[in-house]
């Protein structure tokens, strides 16, 4: 009778612990899946910052130039 109440008493332990664990790991499965989202945002925000930097950095380039052709033509 002893051996049975010890074993129910680890058991239902275990059952606990066993439960606790799972909710740890699903807590970091989150928190793993929420950080890859954030560094698959943050990559697509940096090449559409790229993108805008060397457009805007082309236009003034082009509009350099013109003013030194338009000034060349003026001469």
């Amino acid at each position: 009778q002893d051996i049975l109440e010890t074993l129910l008493k680890k058991y239902v332990q275990n059952q606990v612990y066993v439960s606790w664990l799972d909710t740890i790991a699903g807590e970091h499965a989150a928190r793993m899946i929420s950080m890859d989202a954030a560094t698959k945002n943050a990559g697509e925000m940096i090449e559409k910052l790229q993108l805008h930097y060397n457009r805007s950095r082309q236009a003034a380039i082009t509009r350099e130039l013109i003013e030194i052709i338009s000034g060349a033509e003026s001469l």
